[in-house]
């Protein structure tokens, strides 16, 4: 998500709360100045704690993720910025976060042992919906052995793979084939083959300049160009140039997704548990293999023209986190719950779920043709619009299906499946 590019960032940037008045459902006005009057600062406070008994069902943040998630549930509209840093490994660094695990290691909460990587953390919640990144701000490549950013790039002979290489222009000779330094054919008399003495006046046709303009000292060898490999300066470990892991680096601020999450609760199950509990959702490696095997049955046997042994649909609750912020809690609640009676009503003993993130299920229905999937697609959109006032903001529903095997890529198994139809959801 695009937003303008920040200030200059500095270590403790990320680190101010502020104090000015507070809206609960918005930022802190005037964060980080003093308000005038004590009535201000009270108001302030006031606020400040019924944002925070929103937070996670009033549990307190003991746990370092649940730590990070408060403070951006506190402040919806800061990120948390990298911040560059030379002398670190990682090159840039995310100092809040970092700040939010050594509360833990003293003893002022649980799951902060200093060993949470920020980078890897992050990415992790951005992929879990929790958090969504900003704009690219760099791109880094990694050591694969200690994740270190701090690299030496270096041109070594690709046949004794030495350091001991030079720019040396040679010469190839065309009656005997010699290739050897340029200065080893130089006489006074002119250009004359070191190897079988033959005088070479004419470029083109006694001889060329080859392309092999470097040499190797330690085994004398002629090559075009060096290979380049990658030693890492702090755990000394050589990488060829692919082996190494790119990272972007961006900022984070929390989703909408994220901001439902901590409304409604971080427990283990997470969020719509209660809902998605109603349905057959099964763990994503299972229904994967379900569907595997449904592909390679509809590949070996076909089915008659006109039918489909099978058919994939995939559902994305679009604006769920603006929804509840909008409506309130009770009225968004009600449209999940027709949402899902709707659901329940249409899924088949058959039929198997998987959730695929914090906004998204997956449904599989055997012996379904397009027909069929056309139809469950107007029960669910219709079922919402019965629900919904005119002129009221409403749930957005976004639905994506698959008719297969007529529409199945040429050896696109599971897992690129629902990447390609998950790109069609997002």
């Amino acid at each position: 998500m695009a937003r303008p590019p920040p200030a200059q960032a500095r270590p403790g940037d990320q680190l101010r709360t502020g104090g000015g008045a507070i809206n609960p459902d918005g930022p802190p006005a005037n964060e980080g100045q003093r308000p005038g009057a004590s009535s201000a600062i009270e108001a302030a406070w006031r606020h400040w704690l019924e944002r925070l008994e929103l937070f996670n069902r009033g549990q307190r943040p003991d746990r370092f993720d649940h730590r990070v998630l408060c403070w951006l549930w506190l402040r919806p509209e800061r990120w948390i910025e990298p911040v560059a840093d030379p002398s670190s490994a990682t090159v840039y660094r995310y100092p809040l976060v970092e700040a939010m695990d050594r509360v833990g290691m003293a003893g002022e909460g649980t799951a902060g042992d200093g060993t949470v990587n920020p980078q890897r953390w992050l990415h992790q919640q951005a992929q879990d919906n929790l958090l969504e990144a900003g704009e690219l701000i760099d791109r880094l490549r990694q050591c694969p052995a200690c994740s270190s950013s701090r690299l030496n790039y270096v041109d070594v002979c690709p046949e004794c793979h030495g350091l001991a290489i030079r720019r040396q222009p040679s010469l190839h000779c065309f009656v005997c084939g010699h290739v050897a330094p340029q200065q080893e054919f130089v006489l006074s008399t002119g250009l004359v083959c070191a190897n079988c003495l033959s005088p070479m006046r004419h470029i083109g046709s006694d001889y060329d300049r080859p392309l092999e303009n470097y040499r190797c000292d330690t085994c004398q060898a002629f090559f075009e160009d060096g290979q380049v490999v990658v030693r890492c300066l702090d755990c000394g470990h050589q990488h060829d140039p692919g082996e190494l892991r790119v990272l972007e680096i961006h900022p984070y601020r929390l989703s909408g997704a994220g901001r439902l999450s901590c409304r409604q609760g971080l427990g283990e199950r997470g969020l719509l548990a209660e809902y998605l509990q109603r349905l057959k959702v099964i763990p994503e490696h299972e229904f994967l293999a379900a569907l595997d095997w449904q592909l390679a049955i509809a590949r070996r046997y076909g089915q008659p023209k006109g039918t489909s042994t099978l058919t994939l649909l995939g559902l994305r609750l679009e604006n769920l986190g603006p929804l509840l912020e909008e409506l309130g809690e009770p009225r968004s609640l009600a449209l999940l719950d027709s949402l899902f009676e709707r659901l329940e009503q249409e899924v088949r003993e058959t039929d198997r779920c998987m959730r695929g993130g914090e906004d998204r299920l997956w449904i599989l229905l055997p012996q379904t043709a397009a027909s069929g999937l056309q139809l469950l697609k107007e029960r669910l959109v219709g079922g919402l619009d019965r629900m919904e006032s005119p002129g009221s903001p409403h749930l957005q529903l976004r639905l994506v299906g698959c008719v297969l095997p007529d529409q199945l890529e040429p050896s696109e198994d599971a897992t690129l499946l629902l990447a390609r139809l998950g790109g069609e959801l997002s």
